[in-house]
């Protein structure tokens, strides 16, 4: 391999590294969503406060999601290019959870705390619960089913 195609290789996979494909989020501007999404955040953020814009590839589709603020608790939506709600993660109270739920989590944490528990939708259906846990300086995601189980794709 010469210098030249050496130079050549490494900037192309700097600049692969770089883009906002491989299931890495990018940062963007309202002014950037395609008019369907921008329609769907119109509609979904109102009263809300909005915290910020992202766009990823998955499974070389690109998602747009929009994290909000409401009533004092986060929310994010997302959606494909065609404005259309893929999944909403709500933050919820553990209080407010089923008790099935509360013990699944509070046992998957162990000696962790729980900082944050949100609700997941896909599809408009309840697909279960996803907890930030604390254990010393190590953070974590924990996930249930709606009832409290272990996810399918978790088992």
């Amino acid at each position: 391999m010469t210098l030249k195609q050496f130079i050549l290789m490494t900037g192309l996979l700097l600049l692969a590294a770089a883009s906002p494909g491989n299931g890495r989020e990018k940062k963007i501007d309202r002014r950037d969503l395609p008019a369907a999404v921008e329609k769907t955040v119109a509609r979904e953020s109102e009263g809300a406060t909005i915290r910020g814009f992202s766009v990823e590839t998955e499974n070389g589709r690109r998602i747009y999601e929009a994290a909000l603020l409401v009533n004092g608790h986060r929310k994010d939506i997302s959606m494909d290019a065609d404005g259309k709600i893929l999944e909403v993660e709500e933050e919820v109270a553990i209080e407010s959870l089923p008790a099935k739920v509360r013990e699944s989590l509070t046992r998957q944490a162990g000696a962790g705390t729980i900082t944050r528990v949100e609700s997941v939708t896909k599809g408009g259906k309840p697909a279960g619960y996803e907890a930030a846990v604390k254990t010393g300086k190590k953070h974590a995601e924990i996930h249930v089913g709606p009832a409290g189980e272990t996810p399918a794709h978790r088992k």
